[in-house]
């Protein structure tokens, strides 16, 4: 099909491990790409499908849907404009993954390292993990995490997150995730010294001080005051295109020269931080951003190796079929 000159554009939704390599053969073949979350599983072989790319001339992309959410881009719009001040802290709880043990059951290159790469961080939240250091426009310096594996699951890949972010501005962060928990919660809270903003079940909640933490300190004489808040109204958003808008966004690249919501090679950043918070849990240390990609690939080899995937499609495979319901 690559080869075929019949198509000018594909789009990769294939387990973890192929996105780069396929991505790499479509360059090769003058097509435009776009792929689906997560860019890969490590960030060595996607920034080889980033140079690939770059090669090419062609279109990448990457579904980061969550990017045309008017909640998120309105986020990045005030932060970026300056409303917020400077950051000084987020905190994201995403913990409305729930997945069952049927839903790891499902397929033997799930919750394994060597048929997924990885659990909860590489499966479910790259979107989070990109809107994260999106919407605030600055990736973490160094990371703390603790991931536990098959806490709550019979699976071998995290399943339970906690990590502790600090960026180089000074400001911290804290990321806590699973998919063993119910009801869930999903509350992305951004502090800086000119107020506060939290999205949560689609609404945005601003609270802007009168002037920045910062200058009222400086002239506050009195034990117990506080900066002047006003609570923001702001007007509803809109529904988000998702999928749609992406690829649509996408086709408009190509047709038209539309600059890219989500270009592909923007893939490695969130990825950066969740394999950063794989190594520190593997190292029991924190972890500086950019890190050691060989050690980062060597420790996922260590434990690829004893991964149970291909003893688990071994047994799904000579498994009997049941064809009594079927007509």
């Amino acid at each position: 099909m690559y080869e075929s000159g019949l198509v000018d554009a594909v789009m990769i939704a294939t387990p973890h491990y192929d996105h780069p390599p396929e991505a790499r053969k479509a360059f090769a073949a003058g097509l435009h790409v776009l792929i689906e979350k997560p860019a890969g599983v490590y960030t060595k072989q996607v920034r080889q499908m980033n140079e690939a790319a770059a090669a090419s001339g062609r279109k990448f992309g990457i579904v980061y849907n969550q990017r045309m959410n008017p909640l998120y881009v309105k986020l990045r719009e005030l932060i970026a404009s300056g409303e917020l001040g400077e950051i000084r802290r987020t905190n994201w709880i995403i913990t409305n993954w729930y997945r069952s043990q049927a839903y790891y059951d499902s397929g033997s290159w799930r919750a394994t390292w060597a048929g997924e790469g990885g659990g909860v961080l590489i499966n479910q939240c790259p979107h989070q993990l990109d809107l994260w250091q999106w919407t605030i426009g600055m990736m973490p310096s160094r990371i703390r995490a603790f991931c536990h594996f098959g806490k709550h699951r019979d699976i071998e890949v995290e399943d339970d997150v906690t990590a502790y972010v600090e960026y180089p501005n000074g400001a911290t962060g804290v990321f806590v995730t699973t998919t063993g928990e119910a009801p869930g919660t999903n509350r992305f809270e951004v502090s800086g010294d000119r107020g506060k903003i939290v999205v949560e079940n689609g609404n945005m909640q601003f609270w802007r001080l009168r002037e920045s933490e910062r200058e009222f300190n400086k002239r506050n004489h009195v034990p117990f005051a506080a900066p002047e808040c006003w609570k923001v109204e702001l007007p509803p958003f809109g529904r988000s295109p998702e999928h749609v808008g992406i690829m649509q966004n996408f086709t408009d690249a190509i047709r038209h020269g539309t600059p890219l919501v989500a270009p592909g090679e923007e893939g490695i950043r969130g990825l950066s931080i969740s394999n950063a918070m794989h190594l520190s849990t593997w190292l029991d240390d924190w972890v500086d951003l950019p890190f050691d990609e060989d050690l980062y690939e060597r420790e996922l080899n260590r434990r690829i190796a004893g991964s149970r995937h291909s003893k688990r499609a071994e047994l799904q495979s000579a498994a009997p079929v049941d064809l009594s319901g079927t007509h």
